[in-house]
């Protein structure tokens, strides 16, 4: 180890120094001194296998392990095993370490975590997309042992914490990839401070020019905030003290990625969002008196504020299937500014923090099973072999987010389902049977449709009938990843039964006709007739959607021309089909890593500028390849660029603009100002006299003393359209001015 540490630069080993003494900081409740001889020994393992090794950020390989397994031990609260297992990650990635190598080293137990991770290595060497048959296998991997998730996630936030390292193609990629996939993971597992801290480096990443005016935002209402929060808390403490209450109470602001979804949602500048911060009360309390110590903290923040009711959260009673208990309540504070208040003891605080880990530490509390529940739920949707991986991974993500509703079975069970679930998908969590043959049910005594939609308190009972079969259009109905997967299972088991009837009913007319047919024969009946895929065609036949006395004439059709062309092959002797060599394909000219030059006429290749995004000359872009062959291009920052680097990574170009600007590209700003009949006015001379530009159309709502106008105009390049930005935020009056991404 020594060895290997000299031929470090001396800066960096201090940096690997600093991050042992850190890790065995955040570790030492956790070990005992064999513990600490095996960290060592891994850590050793590590300089000698990887040694100088870097990854693409340009840090040391064993720096990045260090600090992974710190995140995995203090910010996610795992134990011994997993860091250990996050120290000999990079190991296994980098080296020609084995498993089995790992195993005698440092156990079973930790070769068996190695092992999943190292399958998920090998997944994104095979396939970096998501959206691929790897997809489901990963998944797979981390449900067996939810461990290999929880470091993964822990390797991915200090790749985002360190992402300014890399190069900006592989920022987007990584972003997208975080956002996509681990974001919403960490937040389904509990980890709320890690899925936060997530979203708001992905924003900055793809969205920076939003991500630096609201942190600028907050860095300039801090002081304003925090001395509001300081008058809020002061009642609500000394209350608190007097009623004998052990706590801790602060405000904490939101985050960034937060503000700005609400932004989006309600439509509002900065100055608009009210809850820009929330408060939190955290109890030292018994577990026996947890509940009630709450609501005593509730009663005294809704006699000193008032309370909006709704926008009341009881999470105490039945907590979110992640494990997650809380108390919350939106309250009138001074200046008439709405306030949020979160109550919690210590307990369910940290088990809102760490999520996962601090929820089995806490084993046998009640509202743990959701979560095992969940995970329960996953594998056997995983282990399904028919499951198609591109229909799963949108079901799955339906559950990542999801708010929930609880209904009760007729004996008094709780079922936990996604908000917005339907009476089928009661049916389908109940039993896919039961699922396949409802026709309805009973909630609370009265007869509904499949399509009713449950609310919190309902009690149901499922109506069954034998001759009850699953329809296509029960997939726009149901809503839960389970049901979709039964569902899709059970429509393709019947559409496969209604196919091989189709092909027994056409071979048995042929054969009466004294007719055959190949594989070859179907391919072109299948064009010829416009289906897309074989098992379409026979089913239309076995349903009798499709003639079987036109698949006869065309067959004869075929025949006849197929004898013709044999007679005047022999007549003009014709090189047999035998010596027939097809020619080779075309390799793509998107293959490889060049980049697409977009001159200024858009001719040189068959694409176009993409509608949602619209960008103009000078944007950072890229290339889409669509299904018709054509290229889309798209801005980096485009609402749609997380999915398609994640579902679809494959189908991207690299793009840039080349040449000088010129033509006009269709562009559009939206500007929300004090309703003035100048304002208007002054717009319309910036655009038409002062910077000349050609303007399409304006369109203005004014509203309770504001105005809100889009002006569409056309610009040569991105510099004018900012120029254009700047002058119209300098009209007096006007609040806001933003570039709109789609175009109506």
């Amino acid at each position: 180890m020594e060895d290997r540490m000299l031929q470090i630069a001396p800066n960096e080993r201090r940096e690997i120094l600093i991050a042992y003494s850190k890790l065995l900081r955040a570790s030492s409740g956790i070990l005992k001194w064999e513990d600490v001889k095996q960290i060592r020994k891994a850590i050793e393992l590590s300089l000698d296998k990887v040694g100088l090794e870097r990854s693409p950020s340009g840090k040391l390989s064993v720096l990045h392990s260090l600090e992974v397994g710190r995140i995995a031990v203090e910010e996610i609260g795992l134990g011994r095993t997993s860091l250990i297992c996050a120290l000999l990650y990079e190991v296994l990635r980098r080296s020609g370490a084995s498993v089995e190598e790992i195993k005698q080293q440092f156990g079973e137990q930790v070769a068996n975590i190695m092992d999943g991770l190292i399958k998920v290595f090998d997944l994104y060497q095979r396939n970096a997309s998501i959206q691929s048959e790897n997809f489901r296998k990963l998944l797979l991997t981390f449900a067996q042992d939810v461990r290999v998730i929880l470091i993964i996630i822990a390797d991915r936030l200090q790749t985002m914490r360190s992402l300014d390292l890399y190069n900006p193609e592989l920022q987007l990629s990584i972003s997208s990839e975080v956002s996509y996939l681990y974001a919403p993971m960490a937040h389904r597992l509990g980890l709320y401070t890690i899925k936060s801290e997530m979203e708001d480096l992905v924003m900055k990443y793809t969205n920076r020019d939003m991500y630096k005016f609201i942190a600028k935002k907050l860095n300039e209402t801090k002081r304003a905030r925090d001395k509001y929060i300081k008058e809020f808390i002061a009642p609500i403490q000394s209350e608190l003290e007097e009623n004998d209450l052990k706590f801790d109470i602060k405000g904490r602001t939101k985050t960034i990625h937060s503000i700005y979804n609400k932004m989006k949602k309600q439509k509002v500048e900065f100055e608009q969002v009210y809850d820009l911060f929330a408060i939190r009360v955290i109890l030292d309390s018994e577990l026996k008196s947890e509940k009630a110590d709450c609501w005593k903290v509730y009663s005294i923040v809704a006699d000193k504020y008032q309370p909006n009711p709704s926008r009341m959260r009881d999470w105490l009673s039945i907590p979110k299937s992640n494990g997650y208990e809380s108390l919350h309540t939106t309250v009138l504070g001074p200046e008439n500014k709405w306030v949020e208040v979160q109550i919690r003891t210590r307990r369910m605080d940290e088990v809102a923090e760490r999520g996962l880990a601090a929820h089995w530490k806490y084993k046998g509390v009640k509202g743990d099973q959701g979560l095992d529940h969940w995970l329960a739920n996953i594998r056997e949707i995983l282990e399904n072999p028919e499951l198609n991986a591109v229909d799963f991974i949108d079901d799955f993500k339906l559950n990542l987010y999801d708010e929930e509703v609880f209904v009760f079975t007729p004996k008094g069970d709780l079922i936990r389902l996604p908000k917005g679930a339907t009476v089928l998908d009661f049916a389908f969590d109940i039993h896919s049977e039961v699922g396949k043959k409802c026709i309805g049910a009973r909630v609370n005594q009265k007869n509904v449709s499949i399509r009713h939609v449950l609310q919190n308190g309902d009690q149901v009972e499922i109506t069954t009938a034998s001759n009850q079969a699953p329809k296509q259009d029960w997939l726009n109905v149901v809503v839960t990843s389970k049901a979709k997967t039964k569902l899709k299972q059970a429509l393709r088991e019947i559409q496969y039964k209604e196919s091989e009837l189709g092909r027994e009913m056409l071979i048995r007319r042929l054969k009466n006709w004294k007719l055959d047919i190949n594989d070859q024969l179907t391919g072109l009946l299948v064009k010829h007739f416009k289906y897309k895929s074989t098992n379409d065609f026979f089913r239309d036949i076995g349903i009798e959607k499709l003639d079987v006395v036109a698949i006869r004439e065309f067959i004869q059709q075929q025949q006849k021309k197929e004898t013709e062309r044999e007679q005047n092959e022999i007549a003009q002797g014709v090189r047999s089909a035998g010596n027939f060599v097809s020619p080779q394909p075309e390799e793509s000219e998107h293959s490889g890593d060049d980049v697409l030059l977009i001159d200024k006429n858009l001719t040189n290749v068959d694409y176009k500028l993409a509608k949602c995004c619209n960008p103009i000359f000078g944007d950072d872009v890229f290339g889409f390849v669509s299904v018709s062959g054509g290229i889309r291009i798209h801005r980096t920052n485009c609402p749609n660029a997380t999915e398609m680097r994640t579902k679809f990574s494959y189908r991207i170009v690299k793009a840039q603009w080349t040449g000088e600007a010129a033509g006009n590209y269709l562009t559009a700003i939206k500007v929300i100002g004090e309703d003035d009949i100048g304002i208007v006015s002054n717009i319309s001379q910036i655009i038409s006299k002062e910077l000349k530009l050609k303007m399409r159309s304006i369109n203005v709502d004014s509203k309770e003393g504001l105005f809100e106008g889009t002006v569409s105009v056309f610009v040569n390049n991105n510099q004018i359209l900012n120029t254009l930005i700047k002058k119209v935020r300098e009209i007096r009056g006007v609040l806001s001015v933003s570039r709109i991404d789609a175009i109506g």
